[in-house]
């Protein structure tokens, strides 16, 4: 099949208008005239020099021990070899946190890299602390509880928690204490009015994506580049339009970083260079974070398809039609070669990563909007009828449910015999245009045990 591929230059628009605006607000920000170029303003990128050492899938980049990142590191497979996930499961602990009528998929619970603090964000803008078996450590109120909160999951390294917010700013949090070691305002990163991508952190250097709506302009993203250490911004590029919402995936073997937007574009650039590859339009708005695996990236989309397209080139390599809305984050078994995606069709899908056919189809009463998380020997994947449901991978097969308060859209982390995940308040009004959105409940976080 031909790869649907268009020009993103002519595509985009009123450009110089943008750099112009982005230029104002910024105050000065070195390269908001565009975008800045390899190695401007401390990016480290030579492509040549670019060797990093071979790991196995069932690692991750960069290594596990060091850094806890949304969907398990910069592929964003979403798979997790080490879990062990029981035959039944209980609630152990839960505390409300998500209380906002935004109805955004939630912020993951992360694991810090030594494992004894669980850091959780919330939508109402708030920071919280847990130990594993629930003992609240701290809990910060930032910037962000001005807005729709956080939707992103942190990345966690060096005892320091990195998120964006929906303020458009990015936090460093110490996890010890909750302290800010600092922040980068909405102004240093060009005026964005949010940030829901989770980063990726690679030798130092955070990538992440703002969304911009500025009054007269198309609402439009840029991709970010941020020194960890200070929280400077190093460069950017803003070739993305429609608000991105996707975690940025960094693959190493193909030195590629790939993401999307909700104008429906997947877009690649070299890594670590930063020079831009190549893009591939959809026909509808794309949100879910894009895993890498084996020389491709799987891509949802709200035009009811899942997609693989070649991370050199960006051709397309197959199509597989869920018939409704994509945007949760696939995960993919690597050791099988098996994508697991949820639908607003109501399944989880198992396909072959290298054909795209479909093994196995699995009905969980409702949308499927959030993560994916593979194991094993299960899937673990969120449904809009308040349950978490545990999958059996060969069959797809229901080995157990949890049901919550609302909508259960986050990641579920599987992290030393626990499963940590979280959901969304109770809502009621929302879908129906002549009613008031009320909160019934807060949405809560939640940490099974073996039943």
């Amino acid at each position: 099949m031909a790869p649907h591929r268009r020009d993103v230059d002519r595509h985009r628009g009123p450009r110089p208008g943008r750099r112009r605006v982005l230029a104002a607000l910024a105050g000065g920000v070195a390269g908001l005239a565009g975008c800045t170029g390899p190695g401007d303003d401390g990016v480290r990128g030579d492509q040549a020099a670019f060797d990093p050492d071979p790991r196995p899938y069932d690692e991750t980049y960069p290594a596990d021990d060091a850094v806890s990142m949304f969907r398990r590191g910069t592929r964003r497979l979403g798979y997790y070899p080490e879990a062990s996930v029981p035959d039944a499961v209980e609630v152990e602990w839960t505390e409300p946190v998500n209380r906002i009528g935004h109805t955004a998929a939630k912020a993951s619970p992360r694991p810090t890299p030594d494992g004894d603090r669980i850091v959780v964000p919330d939508d109402a803008g708030r920071v919280h602390a847990f130990t594993p078996d629930g003992e609240s450590r701290w809990t910060v109120r930032t910037g962000a509880a001005e807005s729709l909160g956080f939707h992103g999951t942190p990345t966690v390294a060096d005892r320091t928690a990195y998120l964006g917010g929906y303020d458009g700013a990015m936090y460093a949090l110490d996890v010890e204490t909750g302290a800010t070691v600092w922040k980068t305002s909405r102004w240093q990163l060009g005026g964005a009015l949010a940030i829901g991508s989770s980063p990726a952190l690679w030798d130092g250097v955070l990538y992440v994506l703002g969304e911009y709506d500025h009054p007269g302009m198309d609402p439009s993203g840029t991709l970010w580049a941020i020194d960890a250490g200070t929280g400077k911004p190093l460069w950017h590029d803003d070739r993305p339009w429609g608000m991105p919402h996707p975690s940025p995936a960094i693959d190493p073997a193909t030195e590629r970083l790939v993401t999307a937007s909700n104008d429906g574009v997947v877009y690649a650039w070299a890594f670590p260079s930063m020079e831009f590859a190549w893009s591939f339009e959809t026909d509808a708005q794309v949100k879910g974070t894009i895993p890498t695996y084996e020389g491709g990236a799987i891509v949802g989309s709200w035009d009811g398809h899942v997609r693989r397209l070649d991370l050199a080139d960006g051709s397309l390599e197959w199509r597989f039609e869920t018939g409704a809305v994509t945007m949760s984050n696939p995960g993919v078994d690597p050791d099988a070669g098996v994508v697991y995606v949820g639908s607003d069709d109501h399944h989880v899908h198992a396909l072959d990563a290298a054909t795209g056919e479909r093994r196995w189809a699995t009905d969980v009463g409702g949308r499927v909007i959030g993560s994916v998380t593979v194991t094993p020997e299960c899937v673990l994947a969120g449904s809009y009828d308040r349950q978490l449901y545990c999958l059996e991978k060969a069959t797809g097969d229901v080995r157990w449910t949890v049901e919550g308060v609302g909508h259960a859209t986050s990641e579920a982390v599987p992290h030393d015999g626990r499963i940590f995940y979280a959901e969304r308040a109770d809502l009621s009004g929302h879908w129906t245009a002549d009613e008031e959105t009320v909160v019934e409940a807060p949405g809560r976080v939640y940490a099974l045990r073996p039943a």
